[in-house]
């Protein structure tokens, strides 16, 4: 069913086969569509904004929408509605969208999108609605999707991708309620901070009727909307583990038995063994000595880093499925099994479990798209990996991993947090034959604040905005634990170790 629309208005409604539906169009865009998920339960709804309705192309939409708890939009502008100033307070991998491929991201648009009847009646149904319906689909993207609802960006609803005929974007009073009602109370404050100092601007008026707002707090139960994808993307349940490991001998045994016990046996496990020392061997005799119900690929290097470990593991894969593992994970015999059963309900490429110390609690419990990658406790369609590695410029530092997870959503893959697949992280002692790592900037002036791993990682997947939110929030929280109390020589060093950071930032590049 399609809801035709201009400046905030509905003009026209059709059938699936493109024929008017005769209906009372008066109401604003989003009473509109809770009363067509009343009286058509069953449907699909899509919007578009009357100018892109010939570039909307029918036979995509079954295959974006493939599972009954997805939102899709796309903005055909280069601007979202909500706009780059919500990365003062944002600091997810949402707000930088890959407007080329389908990304994950909360920013929808009334350009062109859809939402199943069902979500609307039921997870939905107590809602506020809103007079402007770029406010109440952004709105409710961004409540509905850290508890289970599936929101992308999608170029694949338009043909091809036409001239934007306007550039809607959200008003600075709206932004502030938008933000004051979203987050925590303190982003208000940060906002109003962030155009003070970055955009010399002082929106009193808007920042102190935000500050009388509350936070729109919503618990979303999306267990009667049936996760049934009609995408395949599971056609042999067969996979490869891999295993990087260093030292930690008893614990990678472990690791070998709960594999051998698991009621859907990995096909090959991959193990790279790393010991710097010259003449070492393997320590890892139980290997050849014992006998797996797998077949195991172990690869003994003399070169350390985890980066270099797994690409060369990830080069010795040969099942449909690839699984990211460690050395000192714990789990149980039905783990794989789970896997292939929750991916066949989702219909996704990326997944990852949860991750816990044994004496930790999980605290999130609902399955849902997530900013999080884990090299040691997660899958992937093994077709991925042959465009995408864990780049060698993060060895021995900081943030491989997330690298790794902004590489594969970039290729148009989500990632999943299962929130029903656990696997328990020992957190052992750091083995033996690791050597001492000297980073290239040790003997600089003043030390790069951040690390210039995390700095470059900023850099490349976060906004212009972002970047500027951690760098106020960074020079905030690191005064108390410095020596330097005066707060101007403070900034003055702050800015010198940044301005450090920048550049070895680019040298890494």
């Amino acid at each position: 069913m399609y809801l035709i629309h201009q400046n905030n208005k509905v003009l026209k409604i059709f059938d699936n086969d493109f024929k008017k539906i005769d209906f009372e169009v008066k109401s604003p865009i989003s009473n509109i569509l809770f009363e067509l998920a009343k009286l058509f339960p069953e449907e699909l709804l899509i919007w578009c904004h009357e100018a892109y309705v010939d570039k909307i192309d029918k036979n995509q939409i079954p295959n974006i929408f493939h599972h009954k708890r997805i939102l899709a939009s796309y903005s055909v502008g280069n601007k979202n509605y909500i706009s780059e100033k919500i990365g003062y307070v944002d600091q997810s991998i949402y707000i930088k969208v890959n407007k080329k491929v389908c990304y994950p991201t909360w920013l929808m648009s009334s350009d062109i999108g859809g939402i199943h009847a069902e979500l609307l009646n039921t997870v939905f149904k107590d809602f506020k609605t809103h007079a402007n319906f770029n406010y109440f689909i952004n709105s409710l993207a961004k409540i509905g999707m850290p508890q289970g609802l599936f929101c992308y960006s999608e170029p694949k609803l338009l043909v091809d991708i036409p001239q934007a005929v306007s550039a809607n974007q959200i008003a600075t009073g709206e932004l502030f309620k938008f933000v004051k009602t979203h987050y925590k109370w303190v982003w208000v404050y940060v906002l109003f901070l962030c155009f003070v100092i970055y955009l010399k601007k002082a929106p009193v008026i808007p920042f102190i009727k935000s500050v009388f707002l509350r936070k729109e707090e919503l618990d979303l139960d999306f267990s009667t909307v049936v996760l049934k994808s009609k995408t395949q993307v599971v056609n042999k349940k067969e996979i490869d583990v891999i295993i990087p490991t260093i030292g930690r001998k008893n614990y990678l045994y472990d690791v070998l038995k709960d594999l051998s016990k698991q009621t859907i046996l990995p096909k090959n496990v991959i193990i790279v063994e790393q010991n710097p020392k010259e003449h070492s061997i393997s320590e890892l005799d139980y290997v050849t000595k014992e006998t797996w119900p797998f077949n195991i690929k172990h690869k003994f290097i003399h070169q350390s880093g985890v980066c270099k470990a797994r690409n060369l593991a990830l080069s010795l894969v040969e099942s449909e499925w690839t699984f990211l593992g460690d050395d000192d994970n714990r789990f149980e015999p039905n783990l794989i099994e789970q896997l292939f059963s929750e991916i066949e309900k989702t219909g996704n490429k990326v997944g990852t479990t949860v991750y816990l110390k044994p004496e930790e609690k999980q605290t999130y419990l609902k399955t849902s798209q997530t900013p999080v990658f884990g090299g040691g406790n997660s899958f992937i369609k093994s077709s991925l990996i042959k465009h995408v590695q864990f780049s060698k410029l993060y060895e021995h530092n900081y943030g491989e991993d997330i690298d790794f997870g902004m590489q594969l959503r970039n290729l148009g893959a989500d990632i999943i947090y299962y929130a029903n697949i656990k696997i328990t992280h020992l957190k052992a002692p750091i083995g033996g034959y690791r050597i001492k790592v000297t980073h290239p900037w040790r003997h600089e002036k003043y030390q790069p604040k951040p690390s210039p791993t995390i700095m470059l990682f900023n850099l490349t997947h976060l906004t212009k905005q972002q970047n500027q939110l951690y760098k106020l929030l960074l020079f905030i929280k690191y005064y108390k634990s410095q020596p330097i109390k005066n707060p101007f020589k403070y900034i003055v060093d702050m800015e010198k170790r940044w301005q450090s950071s920048l550049l070895w930032a680019e040298r890494l590049n």
